[in-house]
């Protein structure tokens, strides 16, 4: 075995997965580009299942576009028809508001009107649970 007597000794060891700082960064870098992509992309293909004017067979070739060139597509996508996709995803949160509104009211019983309140308030003074007190609340509450 040979060796070389005038060389020059290499200072660099190996840390480790975490070994630098700038390692770490360039990690959560890339860890953050990725799951912005894996965001777009998820965003992109519940577009697609959410319009309905969308053609099936275009839904297909979008997905199939999307699974062999990714992100050329996404960004395609994202660009041909980004504000559809903002209208359509409006329509369907304005949609689930109303719909959670209306199961709130189902639920509550606000469609009681005041004289009915004022009827249950008087049938609740009658069998004494509540006092009269009680009774010009409610009542007061019901009319106001």
């Amino acid at each position: 075995m040979r060796f070389i007597e005038n060389a020059v000794p290499i200072s660099y060891e190996y840390q480790g997965f975490w070994g630098s700082f700038w390692d770490i960064i360039w990690w959560f870098l890339w860890i953050f580009f990725f799951m912005a992509y894996l965001f777009a992309l998820f965003a992109v293909i519940g577009d697609l299942f959410r319009d309905h004017k969308l053609n099936g067979w275009w839904k297909a070739v979008w997905i199939i576009f999307l699974i062999f060139v990714p992100f050329l597509t996404l960004l395609v996508y994202l660009i041909a028809r980004g504000n559809g996709m903002a209208k359509r995803s409006a329509k369907e949160a304005s949609e689930l508001q109303s719909a959670q509104d209306a199961y709130i009211k189902s639920v509550a019983g606000g469609s009681a009107s005041p004289a009915d309140e004022i009827a249950k308030a008087k049938a609740l003074l009658d069998a004494g649970t509540i006092t009269q007190a009680e009774y010009d609340a409610l009542k007061t509450k019901a009319l106001g």
